[in-house]
């Protein structure tokens, strides 16, 4: 009866570390000494049966104060026994900035909810050693040499500086020079009214538009021209009368036999723009030839050779507020430029010899 008893409770405490053993969790360190920066790695694994689920503990960035995590590796799966067991291995890399020994504690793994610790570590970081035998002191502070490149801005500066301290100077000038300005205006004197009709008909004679088919454009310029002189030799708007409106306007300041021929010249003039009419040759000669006949009866009569001499005026303009704020403006801006150049020339040479 006792060996029974003895056999069933050494099957139970076998039956119990199998069971213990069927999880089994395990860490290890690359190396246990490194150099301050230096990195290693840690490397966690975990064993188990297939159909269960392993949660790995995570970290932020220290595993512990002083020792820094670099790089968590993605977890790497090996299937065992015919795909019944798992190895689960995870690295995570580390580093660490002071010198000292740092204990690792042991790391804590999750399998099916039921937390199963690895064992802990140790980490032991040195500082880096100086040999003192090629430890020569700080050296002495050596001059930049002379580089053309690096002095292109403030010579630039500098050739710029000059035409806007000159425009500047000139500018202020001229801002508080508020005197007005005196200009000397020659004037062209107008041709009379005769005279400028008769050197359009000349043209239109010259041009004979009415030899190239062209009757209508003939008689549009010659009764343009005639409408002009009345204008300006009558005094009343003929440019926007018409014909009979303009022969009535006449017949009230002239005399009928100087308007008889220019009547028929009007009438003849709107039948071929208005009605399509085609007069003969010798009738647009004699049409061109009454409109200088009326331009010759109706003219003020005055010395023809005598030609007029052009008149000088004299204009004064006062400088506008808008040319006084302009010029505001521009001693504001080159003043600006003038200073800013000044400045990082100045600055540029004192960096430099300082």
């Amino acid at each position: 009866m006792r060996k029974i008893i003895f056999l069933i409770t050494l099957l139970g405490l076998l039956t119990g570390r199998m069971a213990a053993q069927s999880v089994t969790v395990d860490a290890k360190i690359d190396s246990l000494q490194i150099l301050i920066g230096e990195q290693t790695k840690i490397t966690l694994e975990v064993s188990t049966d297939a159909d269960k689920r392993a949660i790995f503990p995570v970290y932020t960035d220290t595993i512990v104060k002083g020792v820094e995590i670099i790089d968590i590796a993605k977890p790497d799966t090996q299937y065992l026994n015919d795909r019944k067991r798992l190895l689960i291995k995870q690295e995570y890399t580390i580093t660490s900035f002071d010198s000292a020994l740092y204990y690792l504690p042991p790391m804590q793994v999750l399998v099916d909810n039921k937390p199963y610790l690895s064992k802990a570590l140790a980490l032991k970081v040195y500082s880096v050693p100086l040999d003192t035998l090629r430890f020569y002191g700080p050296k002495p502070v050596m001059a930049a040499p002379f580089v053309w490149k690096d002095w292109y801005g403030v010579m630039a500066c500098g050739i710029l500086l000059i035409p806007f301290g000159f425009l500047l100077v000139y500018l202020i000038m001229r801002i508080f020079d508020n005197k007005p300005i005196i200009r000397k205006v020659k004037v062209e004197p107008k041709l009379p009214p005769h005279q400028l009709a008769l050197q359009e008909i000349e043209r239109i004679k010259a041009e004979k538009v009415w030899q190239k088919g062209m009757q209508k454009e003939y008689y549009t310029e010659l009764t343009d021209a005639l409408r002009g002189y009345i204008k300006d030799r009558f005094g009343f708007n003929a440019l926007e009368m018409t014909s009979s409106e303009i022969i009535a306007k006449l017949l009230e300041v002239n005399d009928k036999d100087a308007i008889a021929d220019l009547r028929s010249l009007f009438e003849t003039a709107d039948l071929v723009k208005f009605a399509k009419h085609n007069p003969l040759m010798n009738e647009n000669d004699a049409n061109l030839i009454n409109a200088i006949d009326f331009i010759n009866e109706t003219k003020v009569q005055e010395d023809d050779n005598a030609k007029p001499q052009p008149t000088e005026i004299t204009v004064i303009e006062k400088r506008s507020l808008r040319m006084k704020i302009l010029l505001g403006v521009g001693i504001v801006i080159l003043s600006i430029a003038v200073i800013a150049s000044l400045i990082y020339i100045g600055t540029e040479l004192y960096s430099y010899f300082a």
